[in-house]
């Protein structure tokens, strides 16, 4: 079961990393389950990637305090209702259209209710110039 775990790790990784590149894949998801896999595969993976650049920049903050910037949170949203909106409009099917209406209101009543929002990064840096 652990190869199976570093398999779709190493998978979830390079999709994450793709998706530093292409906007329509997205990185954040991806390097979650990254971050699962590796945690449930290998101590040594999971410390290799907890020490990785990626693991900083795109899910410290989220990982240790469940929390978003509310830029993080309107990219990531724009970008998910894009892809479902155009799931929805290629849909022939109603039920179909009928589970992307649903996954979209889980996903914004996730992203409202269940992840706190930080303050941006820039507005910060701009209130630690105003104490010096």
């Amino acid at each position: 079961m652990k190869v199976i775990y570093i398999l779709l790790g190493f998978l979830c990784l390079g999709l994450g990393i793709i998706g530093v590149f292409l906007p329509i894949l997205p990185t954040t998801p991806f390097l979650l389950c990254t971050l699962f896999f590796f945690t449930k595969s290998s101590p040594k993976l999971h410390h290799w990637f907890v020490q990785s650049k990626i693991y900083h920049k795109y899910l410290k903050t989220f990982n240790e305090q469940r929390a978003l910037t509310a830029k993080s949170k309107a990219y990531i949203l724009i970008i998910s209702t894009s892809m479902m909106a155009l799931s929805f409009y290629f849909s022939p099917s109603i039920v179909g259209k009928i589970a992307i209406i649903i996954l979209l209101i889980i996903e914004y009543w996730f992203f409202f209710f269940w992840i706190k929002t930080l303050p941006n990064r820039e507005h910060l840096s701009s209130k630690k110039l105003d104490r010096v």
